[in-house]
């Protein structure tokens, strides 16, 4: 049994794992972008933000690291019609990728859902993409859920209580208007034994 065993098995043992996910993380390096299943996609995902922010910090032990991680694969483009060397993944990664998010303080890439099915097993298609250097970074909240959830319950009664609109009245001057004090009510022998009880 599997009992508090993390991470998705992907139906592969743990070096087709690690081959698979170096592999995807410099595809999704190389090009920005990757089509892939929505389980492959959650499991490759923070390993590839876990690398940006190595390249954020940008030293030779992170470099070392990072190369240690992914791997040091060649960019290969094809220009009329002889392949021609654009540079290596991880050298893509601390000069353009590192740079581009320093600002940012996490969410490096993002999950779209495509509505596509695979033909050969109907997997969900997803897009694995990084995010571009103008998308702004999600807001952070302020306040604690307690501060919110007393604020919710606030507004709730506030809204459960009627609302009493008071119409104008024409202003009387102030000498006419008596106040008229009130006297205390007297209990009387039922009431005192109803409040006992």
């Amino acid at each position: 049994m599997r009992h508090r065993v993390a991470g998705r098995q992907l139906s592969r043992n743990s070096s087709h794992r690690r081959a698979l996910r170096r592999n995807m993380a410099q595809s999704l390096i190389e090009h920005e972008t990757i089509s892939t299943t929505i389980q492959k996609a959650k499991e490759i995902k923070p390993f590839v933000e876990r690398l940006i922010t190595l390249a954020k910090k940008g030293k030779l032990q992170h470099r070392r690291r990072a190369i240690s991680l992914l791997g040091n694969r060649r960019m290969v483009a094809l220009e009329d019609g002889e392949p021609v060397q654009k540079g290596t993944v991880v050298g893509k990664l601390f000069s353009e990728l590192g740079p581009r998010y320093l600002d940012r303080p996490g969410g490096y890439s993002r999950i779209v859902r495509l509505s596509l099915r695979r033909l050969g097993d109907n997997g969900e298609l997803v897009l694995l993409q990084l995010l571009g250097k103008d998308e702004p970074a999600k807001k952070v909240r302020g306040t604690s859920s307690k501060k919110r959830s007393r604020r919710k319950a606030k507004t709730a009664a506030q809204a459960a209580q009627p609302r009493q609109v008071e119409a104008k009245k024409p202003e009387q001057p102030a000498e006419s208007v008596a106040e008229v004090p009130q006297e205390p009510r007297e209990e009387t022998a039922g009431e005192s034994q109803k409040e006992s009880k």
